[in-house]
């Protein structure tokens, strides 16, 4: 898969790198000309950008232009605020409204911290959210506080994910997540519930490129590393987490994060679709109210001990936390500048012209100055 940056002037791969202030502010810049309120530019675009940070580019900026053409057809809400349907000492519910989903998260994220604070506990449950992006930049930010976050979605707007044994689709990948402090780095799972995303089956379908493995089965069953069958006529699928032999693990899961989601938020498959969007579980749980933050951390850090110096398999390849790696990443391309998977700017080009937004400057100063504000 092509990882290589883009740039106008055709230079080597490597020199196309952009600090995470310029694309934060390039982002900010096109939703806020789209017609966005500040506050939900600024946090789309900050949640965009840490994805990339991170190395998830396929739930970085690759996801910018899609949500601008969200805008400019109406299929996601700018002004007001979230509603809230039910309320009590521990949980909400809150109707979405197909407001920003990274702007609603964050939200949600804060609200849920401060119902754990006095009740040990916080879960939000967002019906009618849209599309929410990187789920590793809410772990992070929880961890960062002492917090444990679960965090699951779903989209009951669209099917690529057959159940197990089945061929035709249900479920989205329906990732169910979490984030931890652990007495270094935070810890970040992300496991999609099917095998792979429809992030990069997309990509690749458009780069002409393959799967690691059979992740897939075509229209009549068969199994296939060939993202085009997901498009061919008759459809194949997304096999559930396991694949062929033990995707029934993946298919509870699955039905699991349904249950989390659209079970919990009365809203879902059994209602008429409205276009690309999420629903989303959020619990944050505070260790403060169990035996400690402290108490914790020192579990979760010998386990984190325990887990790196086992003796690898591969002595090349030596134990990693889940997010380790997204997390050396991330600090690696802070200091030395971001570098954007190759078909990112090329997209977002057109929407800069439309919008007199100037495309982002490399550290070197090659592509001109920094996004008009």
């Amino acid at each position: 898969m092509a990882q290589n940056p883009i740039g106008d002037s055709g230079d080597a791969p490597g020199r196309d790198r952009f600090t995470p202030a310029q694309l934060t502010a390039f982002a900010d810049a096109l939703l806020a000309r789209a017609g966005m309120p500040a506050d939900k530019a600024r946090a789309v675009a900050t949640v965009l950008v840490d994805g990339d940070l991170m190395g998830h580019t396929t739930h970085g900026l690759q996801l910018l232009a899609p949500y601008l053409a969200e805008i400019e057809k109406g299929g996601m809400a700018l002004d007001g605020d979230p509603a809230v349907l039910s309320s009590r000492p521990a949980s909400q519910l809150w109707d979405g409204r197909r407001l920003p989903g990274p702007w609603l998260v964050l939200r949600a994220l804060d609200e849920a911290s401060r119902l754990a604070a006095s009740e040990g506990t916080g879960t939000v449950v967002i019906r009618r959210s849209h599309h929410i992006a990187c789920l590793a930049s809410y772990h992070r930010r929880a961890a960062e506080q002492g917090l444990l976050l679960l965090l699951a979605c779903s989209d009951p707007n669209g099917a690529s994910v057959a159940p197990f044994g089945g061929l035709d689709p249900v479920f989205t990948p329906n990732p169910v997540s979490a984030g931890f402090p652990a007495g270094g780095a935070p810890v970040s799972v992300d496991i999609s519930t099917s095998t792979t995303t429809n992030g990069l089956t997309n990509r690749l379908h458009q780069e002409g490129g393959k799967l690691p493995a059979p992740w897939l089965i075509d229209g009549h069953g068969r199994p296939s590393d060939d993202p085009a069958v997901l498009f061919a006529e008759p459809k194949g699928t997304i096999l559930p987490l396991g694949g062929l032999d033990s995707g029934h693990k993946g298919y509870g899961l699955s039905l699991l994060v349904e249950a989390l989601t659209g079970g919990l938020a009365g809203h879902g498959r059994a209602d008429p679709r409205e276009g690309w969007g999420a629903t989303v579980f959020l619990q944050v749980i505070d260790p403060a109210a169990f035996a400690g933050r402290d108490a914790f951390e020192r579990q979760l850090g010998e386990v984190a001990r325990q887990c790196r110096t086992s003796r690898p398999a591969d002595a090349r390849r030596p134990v990693r936390l889940p997010g380790e790696r997204g997390y050396q990443l991330a600090a690696s391309q802070a200091q030395d500048g971001v570098q954007l998977h190759a078909g990112i700017l090329p997209a977002l080009q057109p929407w800069a012209r439309k919008y007199g937004v100037a495309m982002p400057g490399w550290l070197q100063g090659k592509m001109g100055s920094t996004p008009k504000q």
